[in-house]
């Protein structure tokens, strides 16, 4: 990881828009109000890892539902890879397209030498502050879905 700035629990999560699979654009600050987030930073379309670690979010995606959150996938990937390797993984969230590398950078995901984000989830609570994260040290750990589902149980959204 370098040494970026993370937000930390409590702040006002970094704002957004982003392309979606489709070419349409994802705003966080819509879910305000209405939803918890839950943004899951993931290096590259196609990869062994996060070819992984998208589908196990997926079979949780019921739980993490049901307590009132939606999820969004994040990586650099143009929106049309992203769409690909969403419909390949049967992936019903989004993927979105941080292809600026914008909301990397103001999360303190950015990899500069690699030109990709690192591996992340963090929770964005109903009021759009960050309630929770967890950040890979390491590109080939993935964070624990039982972890963030218990963060997000803690809200009582």
């Amino acid at each position: 990881m370098t040494a970026q700035r993370l937000p930390e629990p409590g702040e006002l999560a970094p704002d957004f828009t982003l392309r979606g699979p489709d070419g349409e654009y994802v705003t966080l600050s819509e879910y305000r109000g209405r939803n918890a987030v839950v943004l899951a930073f993931y290096p590259l379309a196609f990869s062994r890892v996060c070819s992984n670690q998208l589908p196990a979010i997926e079979r949780d995606l019921e739980r993490i539902r049901s307590l009132g959150a939606e999820v969004l996938g994040i990586s650099v990937d143009s929106h049309h890879a992203n769409r690909e390797f969403g419909r390949r993984l049967g992936l019903s969230f989004p993927l979105l397209s941080d292809f600026h590398k914008r909301a990397s950078t103001a999360y303190g995901m950015l990899e500069p030498e690699a030109g990709v984000s690192g591996r992340a989830l963090f929770v964005i609570d109903r009021e759009g502050k960050v309630a929770y994260r967890d950040v890979s040290s390491d590109p080939g750990d993935v964070p624990s879905n039982e972890t963030l589902i218990a963060a997000l149980e803690r809200l009582g959204t």
